[in-house]
């Protein structure tokens, strides 16, 4: 039996879903990254996105920008940058773990090595590792399941239900369940209980590092705001936000995506264009498929 967790607290878990609601958003986690290492003007954004058309990218802007992860700065009409506020740089090291579970569990595809000529797993953005490790645990009620079970170390349907889906009848658990089984999260047991499988308890580090840069602030506060001193520039319109900048974490000596991961420099990591993508920018972003299958 697997051994149990320090018992999941409703803070912890509002903690976590918040941010995760967050981060799901599509391409949310490919801006971010984009705006590691420095401020950017959005033309000098799209570039680096090339999939995203104007449609798609000022939306995530905006939504980064009002959680206060991201802010806009204004230097003149025509002169405006986006950046990472010192919220935003908090989150970094929550991305290399999150992309470092995706990397070790979801199932690569084995290509040929234009080096070797040998068959190697293929290199996945660690952008796209991130995506697709959301695209498992934010959906609806994933999450509070797999904490739950992280808790307690195995259980039953109705025992979830009531715990993680409180307020929903017994029925309601068996879609969310069915769906973590499939992804290889969970796996059901002889008795009929419900316990995390090796990837599934792999996530422990990601809920561990969301939910300590998730600390709520004083209450009344929202708890993905962190507000600092006053911006030394101006920021203006519906974008505008309160939280400042941070210097831009050091870039890793190494161009390897992998060991950006492995070492996260005080401050957060900060990714490279060939960290974010780990090879040429492709033509467009690889589909995620969802679960351990990728």
């Amino acid at each position: 039996m697997a051994t149990a967790q320090p018992p999941t607290t409703p803070n912890d878990l509002a903690r976590v879903t918040k941010t995760l609601d967050l981060l799901a958003p599509r391409w949310s986690v490919w801006v971010l990254m984009t705006l590691s290492s420095q401020p950017l003007r959005y033309a000098e954004i799209k570039p680096r996105l090339p999939w995203l058309a104007d449609g798609q990218l000022h939306p995530r802007l905006r939504h980064l920008t009002g959680a206060g992860v991201v802010e806009r700065t204004e230097y003149a009409p025509r002169h405006v940058t986006y950046g990472l506020t010192g919220r935003g740089a908090e989150l970094l090291p929550v991305l290399a773990q999150i992309a470092s579970w995706g990397d070790t569990h979801l199932e690569k595809q084995f290509v040929t090595s234009k080096a070797t000529g040998a068959l190697e797993p293929e290199r996945i953005p660690p952008a796209q590792n991130i995506d697709d490790t959301l695209a498992l645990i934010a959906p609806r009620h994933a999450t509070p399941i797999l904490m739950t079970l992280q808790a307690r170390g195995r259980a039953s349907a109705k025992s979830l239900a009531a715990e993680a889906m409180p307020g929903y009848g017994l029925t309601a658990v068996y879609k969310p369940l069915d769906r973590l089984v499939a992804d290889g999260l969970i796996t059901a047991t002889g008795s009929g209980d419900f316990q995390l499988s090796a990837s599934g308890r792999a996530l422990a580090p990601v809920f561990q590092s969301i939910t300590a840069w998730a600390v709520l602030p004083p209450a009344g506060a929202d708890p993905l705001r962190h507000r600092g001193t006053a911006p030394s520039r101006t920021r203006s319109g519906p974008w505008a936000t309160t939280p400042t900048r941070l210097p831009a974490p050091a870039v890793p000596s190494a161009p390897s995506a992998s060991r950006a991961l492995a070492a996260t420099p005080p401050g957060g990591p900060a990714w490279k264009l060939g960290d974010l993508f780990s090879h040429q920018i492709p033509a467009r972003p690889i589909t995620p498929a969802g679960g351990p299958r990728r």
